[in-house]
C-alpha cells in the first residue's frame, strides 16, 4: 500500500513539472502587453521600453509597450489586476504606484499584494529635483533658504505620487514652503517648469537625463543617500544638510495573481538574462538607474517592506485621495 501510494505521489509530482514545463514554454503563444500606468517620457516607460526590446529578440514574439495613466497608476494596475493570468500581459509597477497608493486611496479596485505575483525587478534610482537653468535655486542650501522664506513651487506626477511626497518630506526636513502644484502624469509637469510655470519638479533621473545633458535643466539634488555614479557630479540632498534624506525607488514587473509558477519563473530567467546584457546595463546606467536582480520571492519582499514605510509617511504628509 505504502509502495502504491508513493508511486502515485512521484507520478502525480512529475505530471506537475512536466505540466509547468511545458506552460513555461508554450506561454508565448501570442504577443505579451507590457502595460505601463503611467505617461509615455517617464522612467517607467523608459525602463520598460529598453526590456521590452530585448525580450522581444529573446522571445521571437512581440513586446508591446501600452501606456494606460491615471488616477496615480490605479487605472493600469487594474487593467492589469483583471487580466488573464497566462503570462501574456505583465505590469510595469514601481514602488510609487505600487506601495503608496495603498495608503494612499481610501479605497482601491485591486489589492496591491494579493492581485499581482511579482515577476522580476529591473532597477533602483534616485529622483533629482531639477530647475530651470537660470534659477536661482543652485544648491540644496539654496532651496531651504529660498523655501523658507516665499512658497516656491514645485511639480508632480499627481497627489500622493513619490514626486508629491518628496516635495513633502523636503518641507518637513526643511521647513520650507514649497507649494504642491499637481499633474496628470510627469511629463506635464516637466513642460511647465521648462516654460516658467513652476519652480522646480522632483523626478526621477531617466526620465530627464537628457536634459541634464543638454544642459535644458540644471540638476540642484539627488535623493538618495549616495551619489549616482553615472552622474557623479550631481550631490545629495543629505550632502546638503539633511542626512536622514534617502528614497531610491525600485522598478520592476508583475504578473496578475495566479499566473502559473512555472511562467512567472521562466520570465523570471530570461528578464535577468536580459539584465545581464552589457548593452542594457550601458542604457540603464546611461539613464541614472542601477540593474537590480532578484528572484520572485525576494522581489515580494520587498514590496512588503515598502508598503509598510509608505505608508507611514504619507499619514505623515495628510494627503489622501477618495
Amino acid at each position: 500500500m505504502f509502495n502504491r501510494r508513493w508511486n502515485f505521489w512521484v507520478l502525480s509530482l512529475g505530471l506537475c513539472m512536466v505540466q509547468g514545463a511545458a506552460l513555461a514554454q508554450d506561454f508565448l503563444s501570442k504577443p505579451v502587453r507590457i502595460v505601463v500606468p503611467q505617461t509615455p517620457g517617464g522612467a517607467s516607460d523608459a525602463l520598460a521600453r529598453i526590456v521590452g526590446q530585448k525580450l522581444s529578440e529573446k522571445w521571437g514574439q512581440s513586446v508591446v509597450i501600452e501606456n494606460r495613466a491615471g488616477a496615480g497608476g490605479n487605472v493600469g494596475m487594474e487593467h492589469v489586476a483583471q487580466a488573464t493570468a497566462d503570462g501574456h500581459t505583465l505590469l510595469m509597477s514601481y514602488a510609487g504606484s505600487h506601495a503608496i497608493n495603498a495608503a494612499l486611496y481610501k479605497k482601491l479596485p485591486f489589492d496591491p499584494e494579493k492581485d499581482f505575483e511579482p515577476v522580476a525587478t529591473l532597477a533602483t534610482l534616485p529622483f533629482v529635483l531639477v530647475v530651470r537653468p537660470d534659477s536661482p535655486v543652485k544648491s540644496i542650501k539654496d532651496l531651504a533658504e529660498q523655501g523658507q522664506r516665499s512658497p516656491l513651487t514645485f511639480g508632480s506626477a499627481g497627489n500622493g505620487s513619490v514626486n508629491h511626497l518628496l516635495g513633502v518630506m523636503f518641507n518637513a526636513a526643511a521647513n520650507t514652503k514649497l507649494e504642491h502644484i499637481p499633474y496628470r502624469g510627469a511629463a506635464p509637469a516637466m513642460q511647465d517648469l521648462m516654460g516658467g510655470q513652476i519652480n522646480m519638479v522632483f523626478t526621477s533621473l531617466p526620465s530627464v537625463s537628457g536634459a541634464i545633458k543638454s544642459g535644458t535643466l540644471r540638476p540642484v539634488a539627488v535623493t538618495s543617500a549616495a551619489r549616482s555614479g553615472n552622474f557623479p557630479g550631481i550631490p545629495t540632498i543629505a550632502e546638503g544638510g539633511f542626512k536622514e534624506f534617502d528614497v531610491s525607488p525600485w522598478f520592476g514587473l508583475f504578473a496578475p495573481a495566479k499566473t502559473p509558477a512555472a511562467v512567472i519563473r521562466r520570465i523570471n530567467q530570461d528578464v535577468q538574462e536580459v539584465l545581464k546584457n552589457k548593452d542594457v546595463i550601458d542604457r540603464f546606467n546611461a539613464q541614472g538607474a542601477d540593474v537590480l536582480i532578484t528572484q520572485p520571492a525576494e522581489f515580494a519582499g520587498m514590496l512588503r517592506k515598502d508598503l509598510a514605510k509608505w505608508s507611514v509617511v504619507v499619514k505623515a504628509s495628510g494627503a489622501q485621495i477618495d
